[in-house]
């Protein structure tokens, strides 16, 4: 389920070819898509049916012109519907065999959505530093999704911010840096399908028997790699993160 290096001993060779794409991905036939999920939901992460692709890069839900082409919950409930439940799980799964599942964020777990490069780049300064980085996703269409703890559910309630301070899941587009998805979002969760003829997916580079860390610890060299490969002043990509919560 995940990709795992040995000694010091080559390691960082090791892990900058892997960075680089020479690691098997994990899809529906090969993981076992039952197996997939029931481990996140094992992991705590609440789930929920979303849509697939249906040909000619079009949505399932057959909206016209869908914003998200299969990146999308198929309930407007999916907040209160996602669920760790396995027999819930398993029965979307088996009626609904070709659909991708979101996991609902803010709950248990954040995910810092980063931009493939930058976040490839923040990965392996982390790894080698020794830092626990927990589960990370890769999607096809040059997302790396890092999964934390949620700090989104204080004992304070106005000690948190809702996902809409940082963005919609439908405006990936407007926001190419660094994303914090938390109460209010969500994400796909592996396996999952992308639109297109080219077999394009959403896959687990690091598995969910990887603790979740807490986010800070990843942040700062998060938010330097986006910063750095944005061409823009670290300090000023920082600064937009309510740090303080």
């Amino acid at each position: 389920m995940s990709a795992e290096f040995g000694g010091r001993a080559g390691r960082q060779g090791k892990l900058s070819q892997w960075l680089r794409g020479r690691r098997p991905k994990d899809t529906a036939d090969e993981g076992g898509r039952e197996a997939l999920l029931l481990a996140a939901a094992d992991a705590g992460l609440p789930l929920a049916p979303a849509a697939y692709p249906a040909p000619g890069y079009r949505c399932s839900c057959d909206r016209v012109g869908c914003p998200t082409p299969a990146r999308h919950p198929v309930s407007f409930a999916w907040q209160t519907q996602s669920t760790t439940d396995h027999a819930q799980i398993e029965r979307w799964a088996r009626h609904q065999p070709q659909a991708n599942f979101i996991t609902a964020t803010g709950m248990v777990h954040d995910v810092l959505d980063v931009p493939l490069a930058a976040g490839r780049e923040a990965l392996e300064r982390l790894l080698e530093a020794g830092i626990e980085v927990g589960p990370v996703a890769e999607s096809d269409d040059g997302r790396l999704l890092f999964f934390t703890l949620t700090r989104g559910t204080p004992e304070d309630e106005d000690e948190w911010w809702p996902c809409e301070l940082d963005c919609h899941p439908e405006t990936m587009d407007e926001h190419p840096g660094l994303r914090w998805h938390c109460r209010g979002s969500y994400v796909l969760v592996p396996p999952a399908r992308l639109p297109g003829d080219d077999g394009q997916a959403v896959h687990w580079v690091r598995g969910l028997e990887h603790p979740l860390p807490d986010p800070l610890t990843l942040l700062e060299v998060l938010t330097d790699a986006g910063a750095r490969h944005a061409g823009q002043d670290s300090d000023q990509a920082s600064a937009a993160w309510p740090l303080r919560h």
